[in-house]
């Protein structure tokens, strides 16, 4: 490894030479740690040096990336999933990431022989370390294989003379797809279909044959399938999953703690199927010196009694990492028998579960807690609408929606509660209000209801509830030395807090730049704004500035919640997460057997990176599926007006979400009135350059709906009032992108903002 001479111009500090070369030379990303003490950096000069960093990333010259790491531009990280390309003249077996989007050639990745692991063939997936060997080429050792699928697409299906074509609903797709007569499985002209390509001349028409049908592409049940072939979601499981899961039985007491009296309960969505969590509380009248204080107890589906470390349901799981949400279906973690039998917490039924007792005092503070392995019986399964209707209108309302609710269990619980929310206050948790879209069908597959989620008392009841259940699980695991697999939340980016800095002077709240930046920083602005008609524009910056948070083995703490360790625990039914840290659990505390295997320590780290991919996916196909429902919604209203709020400028066009529905749908901006517009980056704005017409992120406009597709979910708008006119300036400023506007009339003509 090459070590370059402290630049004489700056005593004690490296030259930004020796520094590249020191990174280029090195296998894998290094930390900033590393690099002072290779160099020698000592004291006042580490700060120096991480501004040198940080200006050398800004340049290009290098990457900043999780964990303080710096990197050489284009370094993969030290662990990537791969998906194998071919085999070169040597049998050397080649690969590339899965997920490379940007434009340039992917780096080259030579696949180390692996005995334990074995062969890997042309399509297959896995985990691997990789070491850099120089240049754009590394070196990958299997950390877990993840199997492959055939090559399908997904399409159109319209039927010729000699059988069929397919055109893809991929936009990437470079053809269509020819299917013979006998391989058409009687697909009609309008259907979508999944083709699994097969083997032919590269100079020819792609060839294959239908494999599925299902409704034709007018039909809304289609959205969700074009989502899970896009992000390649797997959605059938193996038969020996599948065996493996109906040959389970359920559990009995045996040495397991029996909760089957405590009238635990569940309260989830009117429409959901697996129930993972139940809750209790109790006064803790016990204990003279905690007055005021609560015991509540959280049990939640013991899925590591059913799957194993290394079985055929765990590899799959992994292989899935978490359930998918669409309007029209749910492709779960765990097969049927499991995720909506054995293992949700029906009522009335005995079922195993891990839970854990907390005691707090009055002011929602933890006192102590203790996990067990139980066996429970749910004593009712509740909705958060029936909870919150009789909690505001009294259980004895009789009106019938408070049937069914277990006399007295609800008092408790809120002022449990109650006092959660006090603690969660204290401690200054980022209070953000984002409305979620929601889509909701009838029987026959239409839209019923398009709006936004409703966010109630109950919601927030059982989610303080689940957080503190959380935190204790991470506690518990480093109490016990057991690997955690932790959910991290780490600071905002100073770039990104400095950019919103800036989007907020302009609509008069003051973030100062170069502050310690902590929720209850970002909580004092939610404030200011509350009621204000930018109120969602504020939150939604806010949310923007975030880190993404992520799975790993080392702990960052959260910075949302405010909390110095957190893992996910509550929901190992549908995230392979919880999975982990239910079986830690059980071999830290000695609970019998499911626990975690001694060889099982060693994949963290890949494991992390791959269920943080698999989230990123499941959230990005359940956005794009929401997003072709509500263009399928809109699509009958073309030329209809809506009122919305801009959320989006850039140098081609505005985005605009609407009050309606929330829908997102983009201006073009050759739709402005005619100008040459200058795209102010750091402030947000369009501005024409000659007649003046100004569009600033937050304002509120009225647009026209040109198109809505809902096969791509892509909905463009046009402007017809909104903005503002200001006297125009000729020459763009430092830093500002141009591009034309208007249909092509006169450079003078009156600005399209009439209504129509």
């Amino acid at each position: 490894m090459v070590v370059g001479k402290p630049n004489r111009g700056t005593p004690g500090l490296p030259s930004r030479e020796a520094i590249q070369a020191f990174i280029q030379d090195s296998p894998s990303p290094v930390g900033r740690r590393e690099i002072a003490r290779a160099f020698g950096v000592r004291g006042l000069d580490r700060a120096i040096l991480r501004a040198m960093l940080k200006d050398m990333a800004d340049e290009g010259q290098i990457e900043l990336g999780r964990k303080r790491t710096v990197a050489a531009p284009g370094t993969l990280p030290a662990v990537v999933l791969v998906e194998v390309t071919g085999v070169d003249a040597d049998g050397e077996v080649l690969a590339r990431p899965a997920a490379w989007a940007q434009d340039d050639d992917p780096p080259n990745i030579l696949i180390l022989p692996d005995r334990r692991t074995g062969a890997l063939g042309i399509g297959d997936r896995a985990l691997c370390r990789l070491e850099r060997k120089g240049g754009n080429r590394y070196h990958g050792r299997v950390i877990r294989r993840l199997g492959r699928d055939a090559p399908k697409a997904l399409g159109v299906f319209e039927a010729t003379a000699d059988g069929g074509v397919v055109r893809p609903t991929d936009k990437k797709a470079r053809s269509d797809i020819r299917v013979s007569r006998g391989d058409t499985a009687d697909a009609k002209t309008g259907d979508l279909v999944t083709v699994e390509l097969l083997p032919g001349n590269r100079l020819s028409l792609p060839s294959g044959r239908v494999v599925e049908r299902f409704a034709g592409i007018a039909d809304p049940r289609a959205y969700s399938r074009i989502a899970i072939q896009e992000h390649d979601i797997p959605d059938r499981f193996p038969e020996e999953a599948v065996a493996l899961a109906e040959k389970a039985k359920p559990t009995t007491l045996d040495r397991r703690t029996d909760l089957r009296g405590v009238p635990l309960v569940t309260i989830d969505g009117i429409d959901a199927r697996d129930f993972d969590d139940a809750v209790f509380a109790d006064a803790d009248d016990d204990d003279p010196s905690n007055p005021g204080g609560w015991r509540l107890l959280v049990a939640i589906a013991d899925v590591a009694h059913y799957v194993r470390s290394g079985d055929a349901l765990d590899r799959e799981a992994l292989k899935r990492g978490n359930s998918v949400y669409f309007p029209d279906q749910v492709v779960p973690m765990l097969p049927e028998a499991l995720s909506n039998g054995l293992c949700s917490l029906r009522p009335n039924e005995d079922r195993a579960c891990l839970a854990v007792e907390i005691v707090i005092d009055a002011n929602g503070e933890k006192r102590s807690h203790r996990f067990m392995r139980g066996l429970m019986r749910s004593a009712a399964r509740l909705t958060y609408r029936q909870v919150q209707h009789a909690v505001d209108h009294g259980e004895t309302a009789g009106d019938g929606i408070s049937e069914g609710i277990p006399k007295g269990i609800l008092e408790p619980l809120y002022g449990a509660f109650r006092a959660l929310r006090t603690a969660r206050n204290e401690r200054g948790a980022l209070d953000l209000n984002i409305p979620e879209k929601r889509v909701i069908l009838d029987e026959a597959g239409a839209i019923s209801e398009i709006g936004i989620r409703e966010q109630l008392d109950a919601h927030m009841l059982i989610e303080e509830f689940m957080v503190l259940a959380n935190v204790c699980a991470a506690e518990t695991l480093e109490a016990t030395r057991q690997p955690c697999m932790y959910r991290v939340h780490e600071s905002p980016d100073p770039d990104k807090v400095d950019a919103l800095s800036e989007v907020l002077r302009g609509l008069g709240v003051a973030l100062a730049k170069g502050q310690v930046i902590r929720p209850k920083t970002f909580n004092g602005i939610l404030r200011k704004v509350r009621g204000q008609p930018y109120e969602r524009l504020v939150n939604d910056m806010v949310l923007r500035a975030q880190a993404q948070a992520h799975y790993a083995p080392e702990n960052a703490g959260h910075f949302g919640l405010s909390l110095p360790r957190y893992a996910h625990f509550t929901s190992p039914i549908r995230r392979y997460s919880d999975l982990l840290v239910h079986r830690a659990l059980i071999r830290g505390l000695k609970l019998g057997d499911g626990g975690f295997r001694d060889e099982d320590d060693g994949n963290f780290a890949g494991w992390a990176e791959h269920i943080s991919i698999t989230e990123r996916r499941a959230a990005a196909a359940e956005r794009a599926t929401v997003d072709r429902y509500l263009a399928r919604h809109l699509a009958d209203r073309i030329g209809g007006t809506f009122t919305g709020r801009i959320n989006g400028v850039t140098r081609f066009g505005l985005f605009i979400t609407l009050d309606e529905t929330g829908a997102d749908g983009l201006v073009p901006i050759r739709t402005l009135p005619d100008d040459y517009y200058d795209h102010d980056e750091a402030h947000h704005t369009l501005i024409g350059r000659s007649l003046g017409w100004t569009y600033r992120l937050g304002d509120p406009v009225e647009v026209r709906l040109l198109h809505a597709d809902p096969i791509s979910g892509a909905i463009q708008l046009e402007i017809q009032s909104g903005g503002a006119r200001e006297v125009p300036s000729r020459a763009p400023r430092s830093g500002q992108k141009t591009g034309r506007g208007g249909s092509g009339k006169g450079r003078n003509s009156p600005p399209r903002h009439r209504r129509r």
